[in-house]
């Protein structure tokens, strides 16, 4: 049933790009979600873990520990490429331009949070619009319910970890409450997701 739902929500969609949010218990939930991926995946994925402020993170060792598809942390003015997981680095906003390239700004935090899921989810949406995946996972503030919404505005596929198996689960409930997104899912459902995806590019 899960499969043919999901099978449903990707017919007619051509996914360009996955962008993932999450805070308190989204490392163990993102290396749930990826850990499968192979390391050719087609896709680029840009993800956004809240951290205390660090002055440099290891998201991105750990994480290339522990999984077969290319790890980093972004840069400014780097071009997007596919099948690269990238890490929204500490102490910055990071965006995506119209041209797929990624900004990294120092304004002010938003919800407490610098780097933002928000910002980095709406200018997704500005820039790849019906092409963008958006999922936002376990966390415990309202980042990320506006991103969210952007994303489904835009036309793209709007993703919320099952707040029942979420670590904590405000963030996903915020999201819920601004707008119902397109698929409310278990990770190992989410996870199905993004290898079903990667199988069926079209570059």
């Amino acid at each position: 049933m899960m499969q043919k739902k999901l099978t449903q929500s990707l017919k007619q969609r051509t996914i360009q790009a996955v962008v993932v949010g999450a805070s308190a218990g989204g490392v163990d939930a993102m290396l749930k979600l990826f850990h499968r991926l192979p390391m050719r995946y087609p896709i680029p994925i840009v993800a956004l873990l809240h951290m205390q402020n660090l002055r440099e993170s290891k998201l991105a060792e750990l994480f290339q520990h522990h999984l077969s598809l290319p790890v980093k942390e972004a840069e400014d003015k780097e071009e997007i490429a596919p099948g690269t997981l990238y890490f929204a680095p500490p102490g910055y906003h990071l965006s995506i331009e119209h041209n797929l390239q990624f900004s990294l700004s120092c304004e002010a935090p938003l919800h407490f949070s610098r780097p933002a899921i928000d910002i980095l989810m709406e200018s997704a949406a500005d820039a790849y619009e019906a092409a963008l995946l958006g999922i936002l996972l376990t966390g415990a503030n309202q980042d990320g319910a506006a991103g969210l919404q952007a994303v489904k505005q835009a036309g793209g596929l709007s993703v919320v970890q099952d707040p029942d198996e979420a670590e904590i689960d405000y963030m996903p409930r915020a999201a819920i409450s601004l707008q119902k997104p397109d698929l409310i899912l278990r990770l190992s459902d989410i996870e199905q997701l993004l290898i079903t995806l990667g199988e069926r590019h079209v570059h």
